[in-house]
């Protein structure tokens, strides 16, 4: 019989610890949801603006899309103009893995394939990879910000 409470007590203890990682685990889950809410807020409401692809001057432009509610998302382009036209997009900060290179979302396109269409279109109003959408956009805004920086006189 008193091996029946020895076990009874193990199975107690497993309980309690169980219960405690659980509601550890939702805890953080919900403070992760209720930190990074605005910011996600923020980027679902961003608007991406074209820019006249037509007047871009040579040069070397880094763009950026630096957060006000949290610096999840936050993004940096540089964009070289060539005679008047993209010549390449580089992406420094974002959607890079840890060497460095664009990383593959969803379908196994990267935000490098959404700014060749970019590229290949002369608009920023492209469509964005499905399933990725918060990030193609925080890509596309630090892009226009880069391009804006190439019409100016």
């Amino acid at each position: 019989m008193s091996g029946n409470k020895v076990r009874k007590g193990k199975v107690g203890v497993w309980t309690v610890v169980l219960i405690v990682v659980i509601g550890a685990v939702a805890l953080i889950l919900v403070g992760g949801f209720l930190f990074m809410g605005p910011g996600l807020r923020e980027v679902k409401e961003l608007i991406i603006n074209d820019v006249d692809f037509a007047k871009l001057h040579d040069g070397t432009y880094v763009g950026e899309y630096i957060g006000t509610k949290d610096h999840v998302r936050d993004t940096k382009v540089e964009v070289v103009i060539s005679g008047g036209e993209i010549a390449s997009i580089k992406v420094l900060k974002g959607a890079l893995d840890k060497a460095g290179m664009p990383r593959r979302l969803t379908g196994g396109l990267g935000v490098d394939d959404l700014l060749n269409v970019v590229m290949v279109k002369k608009t920023l109003l492209v469509d964005v990879i499905t399933g990725a959408t918060l990030t193609s956009k925080t890509h596309l805004k630090a892009l226009e910000n880069a391009l804006k920086q190439a019409q100016v006189d």
